[in-house]
């Protein structure tokens, strides 16, 4: 049998820090939109600050985004039995005490401000 020559091109893409992620599903797929949120103050501007929000979106077939999670709950497992249980940090907890209450209400939620 002859071996074939097979061309293969990667496209890496660059490291990305997810500071939220959305996740909404249709029928046939899940997608996951993870957001970089950067608040922007320039002092010489006399307009408002500026939030700088980058998007990169991962799309998986149902059946994809349950092994995913089951994949994810399995790593997890392994890091809190090496590193110890993940807890919030208490910088997260004290924000989360000053900042007002998320209201959920039918098909609508109350999202905080990102300008403080």
């Amino acid at each position: 049998m002859q071996e074939k020559k097979i061309n293969l091109s990667i496209s890496e893409g660059s490291e990305f820090f997810a500071h939220e992620v959305t996740i909404n599903f249709n029928p046939t797929q899940f997608i996951m939109d993870f957001k970089c949120i950067t608040p922007r103050s320039y002092p010489r501007s006399q307009e408002g600050p500026t939030i700088a929000m980058k998007h990169n979106i991962v799309m998986l077939d149902a059946y994809h985004a349950k092994k995913f999670n089951e994949l994810m709950g399995k790593i997890l497992a392994q890091y809190e039995k090496e590193f110890g249980k993940i807890k919030k940090p208490k910088s997260i907890e004290i924000a989360e005490k000053k900042r007002p209450k998320m209201e959920i209400k039918k098909d609508k939620a109350t999202v905080p401000s990102y300008f403080g």
